[in-house]
């Protein structure tokens, strides 16, 4: 009788730590959609309001949506400030060969230059360099390091 007594209390003190710990389980907030990084915590700016990356999904140099926005934005500024040149990095993740990576970072700075010509940038104010995946924003190995890594960034050259 005491047994079961001991033993019921028991398991009600598990079951009341399991609901009270499930309770408190921090929810986490993606930072991804589909494996294209959408936070804003390694982007820096042109200026006010001018990002000055945009990310790609793995083993991909198209441009989505919002890198298409934020290359309008880079644009317009660009028109409106005709002196400044630009330099246009290509970054890779970790996976993959070295070669692979600088050719596929090359690949990702031109869809950028691409873009920004058809918004009336000459291409004597781009040029592009691609680091491949010799310089991470992250140096973690997991996927949102990765979506950070994958990326195309606008810097000023003069």
């Amino acid at each position: 009788m005491k047994l079961n007594k001991i033993l019921r209390n028991a398991f009600l003190l598990v079951a009341m730590c399991l609901a009270v710990s499930a309770c408190a389980t921090k929810k986490v907030t993606t930072q991804i959609q589909g494996d294209v990084y959408t936070g804003t915590d390694t982007v820096e700016y042109l200026a006010s309001g001018v990002p000055d990356r945009v990310f790609f999904a793995t083993n991909e140099s198209v441009l989505t949506t919002a890198a298409r926005e934020t290359l309008r934005k880079q644009a317009a500024w660009l028109r409106k400030n005709s002196k400044v040149t630009i330099v246009l990095e290509g970054h890779a993740d970790e996976r993959g060969t070295r070669e692979y990576n600088l050719a596929l970072g090359e690949r990702r700075a031109n869809a950028a230059k691409d873009y920004l010509m058809t918004y009336g940038i000459s291409s004597d104010r781009i040029s592009v360099l691609s680091y491949g995946k010799e310089r991470p924003v992250d140096s973690g190995s997991n996927p949102l390091a990765w979506s950070k890594n994958r990326r195309s960034v606008t810097v000023k050259a003069n």
